[in-house]
């Protein structure tokens, strides 16, 4: 059982079958608190977790829920985020005078929906719920921003496919377990690492310093505040390396630059289509249940 946020048919979901394949069972939830709850308290085997979208930047809060609970990363997912208008079969454009979804759904599929300024926009708190509603309350004359999924599970039609404004959209996902759940992989290519930088002239730079000369690429680092400590920050760090040495090696280096050095997972690195990458799918990293 693999916990997801939102409900059937969401993106999650979608990015959930493409790591453990279209037969895996999800339990939703409705909060990203609530996900890792599921997993930490045994409910769940895994998560998926969106960490950061290509267009709106990183999802802040759950860096902080990932450090706090515990949990190890264990495998990334890049999905595609297309929105498609969804409405019951049968309908046609001319037909629909609503269109229901998750606010930010509605946003990024802005300049399509404008064509249509006698629609009324509702916003509701999850894309592939709305596309549900419409289904089993058989809602003529009103569609739904959602993904390819929800149509396909709720028997909707595409009555216009990839109306965002941006095509080239791409969340990031976060695969996470609890540490007993979690398998080690043999030759990792990507880590998860959080630490705390001395509040100090240069002590950053020479962390980045420290990274780059031992041929790793730093493809993320993200700060958060901590809370209690005015305009001091944690680092979440994701580090791209050839060989495991050279993880340990910068794992080394870093000790004595950082404060509450932390692996938080080292995982082989997902597929990112959208630079156009040719490597491997990255391997399924538990079992589940």
């Amino acid at each position: 059982m693999v916990a997801i946020q939102g409900f059937a048919g969401s993106f999650h979901q979608i990015a959930a079958r493409q790591h453990f394949g279209a037969d895996v069972a999800v339990l939703p939830c409705a909060t990203f608190t609530e996900l890792v709850q599921a997993v930490a308290q045994g409910r769940a085997r895994a998560a998926v977790m969106a960490i950061e979208n290509s267009i709106a930047g990183s999802i802040l809060p759950n860096y902080t829920l990932l450090r706090k609970a515990g949990l190890r990363v264990v495998g990334e997912v890049y999905l595609h985020i297309g929105q498609q208008l969804l409405a019951l079969p049968g309908q046609q454009l001319e037909d629909i005078r609503e269109v229901h979804s998750h606010p930010m759904a509605l946003l990024q599929c802005a300049d399509y929906l404008n064509q249509f300024p006698h629609w009324k926009l509702v916003e509701t708190e999850d894309t592939a719920l709305s596309a549900q509603r419409i289904r089993e309350g058989l809602r003529t004359g009103v569609a739904a921003v959602a993904g390819h999924l929800a149509a396909e599970l709720f028997e909707l039609n595409v009555l216009a496919a990839d109306i965002q404004s941006e095509k080239n959209n791409y969340t990031r996902f976060l695969v996470v377990a609890r540490p007993d759940d979690a398998q080690p992989v043999e030759q990792p290519t990507k880590a998860s690492l959080y630490f705390e930088a001395p509040h100090t002239t240069g002590s950053l730079a020479r962390i980045l310093t420290a990274v780059a000369e031992r041929g790793v690429n730093l493809s993320k680092l993200q700060s958060c505040p901590q809370p209690g400590r005015t305009w001091h920050y944690f680092f979440h760090a994701d580090l791209e390396f050839d060989a495991p040495t050279q993880l340990d090696e910068t794992l080394a280096a870093l000790a004595p630059l950082t404060e509450n050095l932390q692996l938080l997972g080292a995982y082989a690195k997902g597929l990112d289509d959208s630079k156009n990458l040719h490597s491997e799918p990255a391997k399924k990293l538990l079992t589940l249940a």
